[in-house]
């Protein structure tokens, strides 16, 4: 486990990770910026703050469990506003700044309701051929122990019920 900070009023590693985040996100902002790169500063954010909670932050909720490293409940739940503000200002970086900027350019994410009958069509077509085979369900019951789940990857729960659940 990294060490937490002695004193976090002298010196907050977590604080001033999400500063330097601040800094890569104002990047994403800049219209001077050449529009993907925007677009990357904005993946590099999402990157960052995806190993900040799995790291620091982690190891930030331990060091408040533990008397005498210096980190109070207060400490962290300014840390995880700051962190939660952040990732809002990020969302509006990406969905109202980025997002028109590539439409402009005809470049377009579609919601799947924004769809039209062909897109969906293609969609639902890739899914079967694509993605379906590479699903692999796993039941999960009192009787079996909660299976490995692999750091980084995409999971889905779903809870199923009726006759044939």
């Amino acid at each position: 486990m990294t060490q937490a900070p002695r004193n976090p009023a002298l010196l907050n590693r977590e604080s001033s990770i999400l500063e330097f985040n601040r800094r890569v996100l104002a990047q994403a902002r800049r219209e001077d910026v050449p529009l993907l790169e925007r677009l990357r500063y904005i993946c590099i954010v999402s990157s960052n703050m995806d190993e900040f909670f799995e790291v620091r932050f982690a190891d930030y909720i331990e060091a408040t469990r533990q008397p005498g490293a210096g980190v109070s409940l207060r400490d962290l739940e300014t840390v995880a506003a700051d962190a939660h503000t952040l990732i809002d200002d990020q969302y509006r970086a990406f969905n109202d700044e980025v997002m028109p900027a590539l439409k402009r350019e005809g470049i377009e994410i579609l919601n799947h309701s924004d769809r039209n009958d062909a897109q969906r069509r293609w969609v639902d077509q890739f899914f079967q051929r694509q993605v379906r085979p590479l699903l692999v369900p796993v039941g999960l019951d009192p009787s079996h122990p909660f299976p490995q789940v692999a750091n980084k990857s995409l999971n889905f729960i779903a809870r199923l019920s009726g006759q044939d659940a």
